[in-house]
């Protein structure tokens, strides 16, 4: 009996992954609890099973005292001094029980409490398992359709992809392989819940480790990843060894690491773009594939004017605003795309307004206006807070003139503010 004791312990260790040491406590704790069941009575029992030979001890533990008053816990100084003649009062004193007595009854609850226990083991193995694996990517079989959400087998557990991670575009069939992303493992009584995703930017991350040697060894760091599921993904890469081109490392040649990372994205889109600590280049970079003339920011509002040729303009913004909108969130700056005829024509619609403006002052024609604009006195407020000397720069006006100007520019300013 003791050796297919040790026979069973050893199977379920293979079979369960469970360690021996966890399989002995626990069929002690199963078989004090079937114990007492058999004995009709809540006590203090103890079990102990040799780790060689697979020997099963048991104990009932008593008190002892001069009059008994709980038979189940305490044992009177006489009738222990017959197991220990050198026992005194208030110790404790072992009485050995007759496994073979468990009887068929009690064997039979301390093998549905081992079940119970080895499953209630089982999950938390696999819980704890999984729990580990939050962040990388497995492989998966199509298992089943649950409403909206997928059933994908990883092996030992089955997994939920939930409709709010899945891809849109993206239409599997049963048995199909696919990869996920390990999102959350939670606990419970029916073992893990393990929920995955195929829209996270960290799948484009994780495909990267796997396909691109120098990603996994850290030689090349994946700073940032953006994405639009299914559509495109922008990914920010920067080199730790001078040698190493970041951007050509993850390209592959001719394309071959990262087309095996789009075939398995369905198709999506990849830029991959150099990072750089100098925004006015990470965000000429960030734009990419448009090709950019300048890049003027705005550090305090975080804000940036991008210049583009004419030809780059709707390569830059993309469709449907796609490519600046991946930019803006892969920067984390706001980028204001405009080409250089439209910055031509903005900046001659501002002339023109400054025109009209300055034409309202008296004896300021069409001449004496621009030189005031080339000279940055465009505005009514420019003007009125302008010294008499540097009016008097403009050909054709002479201090009184520049004084009557002054004075008009003041007049309409406070009409307005009246």
């Amino acid at each position: 009996m003791n050796k297919e004791l040790l026979e069973s312990l050893g199977q379920i260790e293979r079979e369960k992954d469970i360690k021996p040491e966890e399989l002995v406590t626990m069929l002690e704790q199963a078989l004090m609890s079937a114990f007492r069941k058999h004995l009709h009575s809540n006590q203090n029992v103890e079990v102990n099973i040799s780790r060689e030979t697979g020997d099963i001890k048991a104990y009932v533990i008593k008190k002892v005292v001069e009059e008994v008053n709980n038979p189940n816990f305490e044992i009177s100084l006489k009738d222990a001094k017959k197991l220990k003649p050198k026992v005194k009062i208030d110790e404790q004193v072992k009485i050995n029980f007759d496994t073979k007595e468990f009887g068929r009854i009690a064997a039979q609850t301390a093998k549905q409490v081992i079940i119970q226990r080895l499953r209630e083991t089982e999950r938390t193995h696999l819980y704890e398992e999984f729990k580990q694996k939050e962040g990388e990517v497995l492989n998966g079989i199509v298992q089943r359709f649950l409403k909206r959400a997928i059933i994908v087998d990883l092996g030992k557990v089955e997994a939920v992809l939930p409709f709010r991670e899945q891809v849109r575009s993206e239409k599997f069939q049963v048995g199909e392989r696919i990869k996920v992303l390990i999102m959350e493992v939670a606990r419970t009584t029916k073992g893990p819940e393990v929920i995955v995703s195929r829209t996270h930017p960290d799948l484009v991350r994780r495909l990267f480790e796997v396909e691109v040697p120098e990603v996994y060894e850290h030689i090349v760091e994946i700073k940032q990843v953006i994405r639009e599921p299914g559509v495109r993904s922008k990914i920010a890469v920067l080199s730790h060894k001078d040698k190493v081109d970041p951007v050509g490392a993850c390209v592959g040649v001719k394309g071959s690491r990262i087309h095996g990372i789009i075939d398995e994205l369905r198709g999506e889109r990849i830029d991959i773009i150099t990072w750089n600590d100098d925004i006015s280049v990470f965000i000429a970079n960030a734009l990419s594939p448009a090709k950019v003339l300048n890049v003027t920011i705005n550090a305090d509002s975080k804000k940036a004017n991008v210049l583009v040729a004419d030809d780059k303009l709707s390569l830059a913004i993309g469709k449907g605003g796609q490519n600046v909108r991946l930019a803006v969130k892969l920067t984390g700056w706001h980028i204001d795309v405009k080409s250089a005829s439209q910055i031509a024509q903005a900046k001659e619609k501002q002339i023109n307004d400054y025109m009209i403006i300055l034409s309202k002052l008296p004896g300021v024609g069409e001449k004496t206006a621009q030189e005031f604009i080339n000279l940055g006195l465009a505005t009514l407020e420019n003007i009125a807070q302008a010294e008499i000397e540097k009016l008097t720069g403009v050909s054709g006006i002479g201090p009184k003139k520049a004084e009557k100007i002054k004075q008009a520019a003041m007049d309409i300013i406070e009409n307005k503010e009246t």
